[in-house]
C-alpha cells in the first residue's frame, strides 16, 4: 500500500508559483448583451495543430458562470501599455468595460484594443478541477500586434519585450 504524503504548505506553494513567469491575459465573453471579463494568468497553449489552448478560472469569480455558459470567449494577451487594464480586470468593478476601447470578434467575444495579441476561441470542454474550471478551447481567430507583452512574476509586472536573452 502506498502511503499518502501531505500536500505542501500553501505558503510554500505561493513561493513556488512566484518563481514562474507568466503572461498576463484578460479573458472575455458576452453575457447576453453585456461584456464580461477577468484577468487570468492560468493560460497555456496545448497544441498548434489543431490550435488549442486552455484557461483556468476560479469557480467563485463573478465571470465564471458567464464563461461556463458561453460557446466562445476571447483571450487578450495584454501589452506593456495596459497596466490600467489589468488593474481593472483584476478588480471587482461592476462595469470593467466602462471607458475601455474594444470590438467584437468574429464570434462576438470582446477583443480589447491595444493588446499584444488576441484570440477568439470556441469552448470545447469544461473540466471541473476542485476550485477551478479548466476551459479547453479551439482557436478560431487570432491576431498579433507589434506591441511587447506584459509579463508577471513574484507579484510584479514587467516588460516582456525587454527580457535579456540567455543565448
Amino acid at each position: 500500500m502506498v502511503a499518502l504524503t501531505p500536500a505542501p504548505d500553501i505558503d510554500v506553494m505561493k513561493q513556488v508559483n512566484r518563481q514562474f513567469v507568466t503572461g498576463v491575459t484578460v479573458v472575455t465573453a458576452m453575457d447576453g448583451e453585456t461584456p464580461r471579463g477577468l484577468a487570468v494568468n492560468a493560460f497555456s497553449s496545448i497544441s498548434l495543430d489543431p490550435p488549442t489552448v486552455m484557461v483556468c478560472v476560479q469557480h467563485i469569480s463573478s465571470t465564471h458562470d458567464c464563461l461556463f455558459r458561453a460557446d466562445h470567449l476571447a483571450i487578450n494577451i495584454l501589452s506593456t501599455g495596459q497596466l490600467d487594464v489589468v488593474g481593472t480586470f483584476a478588480s471587482k468593478a461592476a462595469d470593467k468595460f466602462q471607458d475601455l476601447e474594444w470590438e467584437s470578434g468574429p464570434f462576438g467575444s470582446p477583443l480589447i484594443a491595444g493588446s499584444s495579441a488576441q484570440m477568439e476561441v470556441q469552448i470545447r470542454e469544461r473540466l471541473r478541477a476542485r476550485t477551478h474550471t479548466i476551459f479547453i478551447c479551439r482557436v478560431v481567430h487570432a491576431a498579433v500586434a507589434e506591441r511587447p507583452p506584459m509579463v508577471y512574476s513574484a507579484g510584479k509586472f514587467f516588460d516582456g519585450g525587454a527580457l535579456t536573452s540567455l543565448g
